[in-house]
């Protein structure tokens, strides 16, 4: 029962971020689910502080398990430019989601002596980096070739040669969304240290 809160907190990010992910912002460079999506840390560093390691665990494995129904049900619906989740999408989705949330809950737990802030933060950092380059690497580098012709065919429109972050030397678009993506998660991460401070001063108060 304790973990209800946070189950819910995961579970709907989660959805909301796959449902957010199909509308974009500024040419394509993001999307609205960005933002909503480095929230998956602050619940996992929220329920890791207050109950520990295990829990964060048990509502990670939650929302991984959102995650893939989230996808599966994204493969079935079709737009305008094939199914609104793709195969690499939904693998890289899922990989990256599973391995950052378990690396940042190792990170903090082995940092959760020290100051307040910094436990969160640099498992929040490295948990980000992480979760964007296994994400945009599985889902849309070229060189990986092990999904077959037709998956790396849904996902040949991110191999389009464009200025890096819309102003530098020319690279695959791939690589200006992860870039563009990985900025915008270490600033919500940042962000994210005040609602982390307040939620857990709050939650501890009332466990008193």
């Amino acid at each position: 029962m304790k973990l209800f809160p946070g189950v819910i907190a995961m579970a709907a990010i989660v959805v909301a971020s796959n449902i957010l992910v199909q509308f974009l912002l500024l040419d394509g460079l993001l999307t609205w689910g960005a933002f909503s999506y480095p929230l998956a840390f602050l619940v996992t560093d929220v329920m890791n502080r207050i109950y520990g390691p295990k829990a964060a665990r048990q509502v990670v494995l939650v929302g991984f398990v959102v995650g893939i129904i989230s996808s599966l049900i994204g493969t079935q619906i079709i737009l305008e430019h094939g199914p609104a989740v793709s195969l690499r999408v939904a693998i890289g989705s899922a990989t990256a989601f599973l391995v950052a949330q378990l690396l940042d809950i190792a990170v903090f737990d082995r940092l959760r002596g020290g100051k307040w802030w910094r436990a969160p933060l640099a498992s929040t950092v490295i948990g980000s980096s992480v979760d964007t380059l296994l994400f945009f690497t599985i889902s849309f580098a070229a060189w990986i070739t092990i999904f077959g012709a037709a998956a790396d065919a849904d996902v040949s429109w991110a191999w389009q040669g464009a200025p890096l972050l819309l102003i530098g030397p020319e690279a695959p678009l791939w690589v200006t969304l992860m870039l563009a993506d990985w900025v915008l998660k270490l600033i919500i991460g940042l962000l994210a240290l005040i609602p982390f401070r307040l939620i857990v001063t709050k939650v501890s108060q009332n466990m008193v």
